[in-house]
């Protein structure tokens, strides 16, 4: 699980004490709650794009998938039939000698 503050327990109390008393001289005790709404708002907006974005990746990838495997159908049936044509000339080819060796 990735923490995003994860890198807090590297810190020092006294440093992490400092950066709390700086955050509050700069931004003043009443704007904090506001601050942390908006960088709460900020951070489910941010999720909620990366989230459209992996799931249009991840429904590009399936419909190329969908076009890969159309694609190989599509082969395997010209396939077949280009088989069954020359199957089918073969036999015409063998039945015509067959007659010329009858009459």
């Amino acid at each position: 699980m990735n923490f995003p503050f994860a890198f807090i327990g590297n810190m020092s109390p006294a440093a992490i004490i400092l950066i709390v008393l700086l955050v509050v001289l700069l931004f003043g005790g009443s704007k904090l709650p506001e601050l942390a709404r908006g960088l709460g708002k900020a951070r489910r907006e941010f999720k909620r794009a990366s989230d459209e974005i992996e799931d249009e990746m991840r429904s590009a990838i399936e419909e190329d998938e969908r076009k890969e495997a159309r694609r190989r159908i599509m082969e395997e049936e010209e396939r077949s039939r280009i088989r069954a044509q020359v199957e089918a000339e073969e036999r015409a080819k063998i039945e015509a000698e067959r007659s010329k060796e009858n009459n």
